[in-house]
C-alpha cells in the first residue's frame, strides 16, 4: 500500500484491518464520506501482558504517546470493555474511563489478564474528563508461536465511520467472521503485514496466519456504502494546515462557500503527508541497510527494506563481476552483459516466485525490454500497469517457464543501483494489481532508494574485492606442504584473523634439504592487510631460495635480517627456523624474536618449551642470532605456532603458552586430531583478534639399516668400485629394479667428483626413506652446471643422464666443498 493514500472498503465487509482498504470504490457518496481517513489503532501485547507495538493510529485514538506505551502494562493502556448501550452513561467526574458490555463476547480487559484463546471484538465509549468521548470498535486476536506477541488488537473510531449523520446507517457492530466465510481474506493477508511496520516480513506473516486461521475482523453495516478505512501511518501535520483544513470542513458542514485560501487545504494537507511519508520511510530504510559489509548481508537488508512497505515484490540483478567481487569495465551495459538475480523478497505465497526465477540464474536482457532501458541510461523506468503485450515479451525471455500470471496486470519500477554513476544492477519493483499503481512521487521515491543502496552495495562490493585480493595474494603465497617428508609426517593449520583484520602476515612453510633433511619456518609479519600479506611474501620467497643453499639456521636468520633492512625500516617480522636431521637425530633450530617451540616426548608424553635465545625480530638489525642443537628420538613431535594462538588481550602470554603445552602432550589418533586438539584448547578463550598459523611435525628419524655410507679415493678406478657397492646394497634391500638406473647415475656423480676433487676422499651415501637417495660428496666447492652437449663433444652429458632418469636432483655446497644427489621412487608395495 501506498503509505499516507486514502483508500475505501465496501461497508458490507469492510476489514478492520489494512485488508478492508484493498477494495477501490467509484468515489465516496454524499455524506459522512468525504471526511478523509480513519486513524488505525494497531497494539501487540507480549507474552507477559506488556505493549511491544503503540502505533500512531493507537496514539491519536487513546492520547498516550508511543513512548510512554511501550513496555507499560496493556490492561492500564486499553480501558475497552465491551459495547455501547443505546444510552452511553457521562463519566463520572474525576474518572478518565466508563464502558459497558453488550454480552458480544469477552471484555478486551479480561482478554488481556486471563488469556484469550479465539478471536473477540467489542464496541465501547472511552469517556475523558470534560466534554467528548471516542465509540471504539475493536478486535482481539491470540497469536502463538515462537515469537513474543500474545495478543493483536485493532481498535477504530466508530464515531468516524458513522458521519455525523447517524441515521444514514440503522446498525454498526463490529464482529468477526470464521475461516473461509469471510471474502476479503486474500487481500487481508496481503495488507495486514504493512500495518505492523516496526516487524519483519517472517514475524507479521506468522501473525497473518495466525488470524487466517481464527477468522478475520468486518464491519457489519446494514447498508451498503462505501467508506475509507486505512491504517494511520503517524504522519506529522503542522498546526497551521491543520487548522485551515478543519476551517474549511466547518465552512462545509455549515453549507457555506469555502474561501479559496481554503479551497486546497485538504490537497496540500496530504500532499505534504505523502512527502513527510516517504522522508520517513527513506530515513528508515537508510538506518536498516548497510549494517554489514558482507555483500549478500547487504542485499537482503536492500530487499527486506521495500517489502511490503513499498513494493509487495522486489527482485535484485547485480553485474557478475559484482557479485563475484571483481572488478570490470566500467562503461554502459550492452546486450552481452550478464545479470545474476540475487535476492527475491515478495509478500506472495511461498515458492510462487521461488520455483519461477530463482535466487542464482544469471541472464542477459535484450535491448527493447524496461530493464536495459533502466540500466543503460541509470535512471528509473516506471510501467504504471503491465499490458498482456509486454507481459508477452518480458516472459519471452525466461525458456519453458511462464511468468505472464506474476507480472501482467502489476504495476512495475525498474530502478538501477549505482554508484559514482556506474550501474551495479537494478532493483524490479512490482506491486499487485490492487494496489496503488506506481506514480511519479513514486519515482523520485525508488530513485533515491536505489541511490543510498547503490553506495552501500558499492561499498560492500570494494571491501568484498579487497578481501578477495588479499585472500588471494595470502592463499598463493601460503604453501601447500606435502604431509610426508624424509623420516617425518607434517600437519599444518592457519586460521584467518577478525573480520576487519583477516588478511595478516603469518606464514608456515617445509624446505626439503639436502642429506634427506627438512628445514621448517613459522614467521609472522608485524600488521594486518595487504601491506603485511605482500611483505610475508618476501620473505618467505626469500626463506626458500636461503634454505635451498643450505645455510645454517643462524646465518639463514642474519641473511633474512639483511634483507627486510634493505627493503625498508617498516619491514618488521619474527621468525622461527628448525632443520631437522632424521639420520643424526637432531633439531638445529634459530629464533629471531618468535615464541619457542614445543617439544613432545615420545618415551613419556611429556611437552616442553624449548630455550632457544630469543634474538631480535627480522629487520631490526645489529643482532647476533644463535644456533641451537637439541636431540631428538623417533616419535617426538615438534610444535611451531605464531602468537595469535597463544596471545589473548588482557591475558599474559604465559598463560596461553601452558594451554599450548598442555594441548600439545594430549593422545590423538592422528596428526591432524592433533592439531584440532590445540586449536580447540586455545581458539575457545575468546578475544582472539591474530591470525595463526601452527605447524606440527612428528620426527619420525630414518634407521641405521636404511643408510648404506662409503668412502673412495679419489682415482678413477673406484668408479667401478661404486657402480658394484650400489647395486649390491640395492639387492639387499630388495630393490633390484632400481639398480640398472642408480648404478648409472652413481658412475656418473661419482665420475665428476673424483675428476674435480682435490685430497679429500669421496663420499657416497644411499638413503632408503620415502625415496632412495644418493649423495655423492667431495671437497670442490664449483656446482656442477647442466648444459648442452655438442654431437662431437666428448663430456658434458652425465647430468643430462641424471636429469633425464631421476624423479630429482640437485646440488648444494658444504663446508668442506659440494654434495650432488638424485632420488628414485621407490616400487609400490602389493
Amino acid at each position: 500500500m501506498d503509505r499516507g493514500t486514502e483508500r475505501e472498503a465496501p461497508v458490507g465487509h469492510a476489514a478492520g484491518g489494512e485488508a478492508a482498504a484493498g477494495h477501490s470504490g467509484d468515489g465516496p457518496p454524499a455524506g459522512q464520506l468525504d471526511a478523509g481517513r480513519i486513524p488505525l489503532a494497531v497494539v501487540v501485547v507480549d507474552r507477559e501482558g506488556l505493549v511491544s507495538h503503540w502505533s500512531t493510529g493507537a496514539r491519536r485514538l487513546f492520547g498516550i504517546a508511543k513512548e510512554d506505551a511501550i513496555g507499560r502494562p496493556a490492561v492500564d493502556l486499553l480501558p475497552v470493555s465491551g459495547a455501547l448501550p443505546e444510552e452511553p452513561p457521562e463519566a463520572p467526574s474525576g474518572e478518565g474511563h466508563t464502558a459497558a458490555y453488550d454480552g458480544l463476547g469477552p471484555d478486551l480487559e479480561a482478554s488481556l489478564d486471563q488469556g484469550l484463546s479465539y478471536p473477540a471484538a467489542g464496541r465501547a465509549r472511552l469517556a475523558v474528563p470534560g466534554p467528548g468521548g471516542a465509540d471504539v470498535l475493536w478486535w482481539a486476536y491470540p497469536l502463538v508461536g515462537p515469537g513474543p506477541e500474545r495478543l493483536l488488537v485493532l481498535a477504530a473510531d466508530a464515531h468516524a465511520v458513522r458521519g455525523e449523520d447517524a441515521g444514514a446507517f440503522e446498525r454498526i457492530a463490529p464482529g468477526f467472521a470464521l475461516h473461509t466465510d469471510f471474502p476479503g481474506s486474500e487481500d487481508l493477508a496481503r495488507r495486514l503485514p504493512e500495518i505492523l511496520p516496526s516487524m519483519s516480513v517472517g514475524d507479521s506473516a506468522r501473525i497473518v496466519a495466525q488470524v487466517l486461521e481464527l477468522g478475520y475482523p468486518i464491519l457489519e453495516f446494514s447498508q451498503n456504502e462505501r467508506v475509507p478505512v486505512t491504517p494511520d501511518w503517524g504522519v506529522p501535520r503542522r498546526a497551521e494546515r491543520r487548522a485551515r483544513r478543519e476551517r474549511a470542513a466547518r465552512a462545509r458542514a455549515a453549507g457555506q462557500p469555502v474561501p479559496e485560501d481554503l479551497a486546497d487545504a485538504d490537497d496540500e494537507d496530504l500532499e505534504y503527508a505523502a512527502v513527510r511519508e516517504r522522508l520517513e520511510f527513506l530515513n528508515e530504510v537508510s538506518s536498516r541497510i548497510g549494517s554489514s559489509l558482507d555483500l549478500s548481508q547487504t542485499i537482503v537488508e536492500v530487499s527486506r527494506a521495500v517489502v511490503p512497505r513499498f513494493t509487495d515484490v522486489a527482485g535484485t540483478y547485480l553485474r557478475e563481476q559484482v557479485v563475484a567481487g571483481e572488478g570490470f569495465d566500467e562503461g554502459v551495459p550492452d546486450t552481452t552483459t550478464m545479470w545474476h538475480r540475487v535476492a527475491i523478497e515478495h509478500t506472495d505465497e511461498p515458492g510462487r516466485w521461488d520455483d519461477v526465477v530463482p535466487v542464482g540464474e544469471a541472464m542477459p536482457f535484450p535491448a527493447h525490454t524496461p530493464f536495459f532501458q533502466c540500466m543503460t541510461t541509470g535512471e528509473p523506468v516506471l510501467v504504471p500497469r503491465i499490458t498482456e503485450e509486454m507481459g508477452h515479451a518480458i516472459a519471452s525471455q525466461f525458456e519453458k517457464r511462464d511468468i505472464r500470471p506474476l507480472i501482467t496486470g502489476r504495476s512495475m519500477l525498474v530502478v538501477p543501483l549505482k554508484a559514482r554513476n556506474v550501474v551495479l544492477g537494478f532493483m524490479i519493483l512490482l506491486r499487485h494489481p490492487e494496489r496503488p499503481v506506481f506514480n511519479d512521487m513514486d519515482r523520485v521515491t525508488g530513485a533515491e532508494l536505489a541511490a543510498r543502496a547503490g553506495l552501500v552495495l558499492d561499498n560492500a562490493r570494494m571491501y568484498t574485492h579487497q578481501e578477495n585480493v588479499a585472500e588471494t595474494l595470502q592463499d598463493s603465497m601460503l604453501p601447500h606442504i606435502p604431509p610426508h617428508r624424509a623420516g617425518c609426517d607434517i600437519a599444518t593449520r592457519y586460521l584467518p584473523g577478525t573480520l576487519l583484520g583477516r588478511v595478516g602476515g603469518d606464514w608456515f612453510d617445509s624446505v626439503k634439504l639436502p642429506g634427506a633433511r627438512t628445514g621448517f619456518v613459522v614467521g609472522d609479519v608485524m600488521g594486518h592487510g595487504l601491506n603485511s600479506a605482500a611483505m610475508m611474501g618476501q620473505l618467505r620467497t626469500a626463506v626458500q631460495t636461503m634454505a635451498g643453499l643450505d645455510l645454517p639456521p643462524a646465518q639463514l636468520l642474519r641473511n633474512l635480517d639483511d634483507l627486510a633492512q634493505r627493503l625498508g625500516d617498516s619491514y618488521l617480522a619474527t621468525c622461527l627456523y628448525a632443520v631437522y636431521d632424521p639420520i643424526a637425530g637432531e633439531l638445529r633450530l634459530a629464533n629471531a624474536g618468535h615464541i619457542p617451540p614445543v617439544l613432545v616426548r615420545a618415551a613419556d608424553g611429556r611437552s616442553e618449551l624449548l630455550e632457544l635465545p630469543t634474538g631480535a625480530p627480522i629487520g631490526v638489525g645489529g643482532v647476533p642470532f644463535e644456533e641451537v642443537r637439541v636431540p631428538v628420538e623417533p616419535g617426538d613431535r615438534l610444535v611451531m605456532c605464531t602468537d595469535g594462538l597463544v596471545e589473548v588481550r588482557g591475558e599474559d602470554i604465559g598463560v596461553g603458552l601452558a594451554t599450548l603445552c598442555e594441548s600439545a602432550a594430549h593422545p590423538a589418533a592422528s596428526m591432524d586430531d592433533a592439531c584440532d586438539t590445540i586449536i580447540r584448547a586455545l581458539n575457545t578463550r575468546g578475544g582472539r583478534k591474530d591470525d595463526v598459523a601452527l605447524l606440527m611435525v612428528r620426527l619420525g628419524g630414518i634407521e641405521p639399516e636404511d643408510v648404506a655410507e662409503w668412502r673412495l679415493a679419489p682415482d678413477p678406478v673406484e668408479v667401478g668400485r661404486a657402480r658394484a657397492v650400489v647395486r649390491e646394497q640395492l639387492h639387499e634391500w630388495s630393490l633390484g629394479k632400481l639398480a640398472d638406473h642408480a648404478e648409472l647415475m652413481a658412475d656418473e656423480l661419482v665420475t665428476n667428483a673424483v675428476r674435480h676433487s682435490h685430497a679429500r676422499p669421496v663420499a657416497l651415501r644411499l638413503v632408503r626413506a620415502d625415496t632412495l637417495l644418493c649423495e655423492v660428496e667431495d671437497d670442490d666447492h664449483e656446482l656442477p652446471t647442466l648444459i648442452s652437449a655438442r654431437p662431437t663433444d666428448e663430456k658434458g652429458r652425465g647430468l643430462r643422464v641424471v636429469s633425464t632418469l631421476a624423479r630429482e636432483w640437485g646440488a648444494s655446497r658444504t663446508k668442506t666443498g659440494k654434495t650432488v644427489w638424485f632420488e628414485l621412487s621407490l616400487p609400490r608395495r602389493r
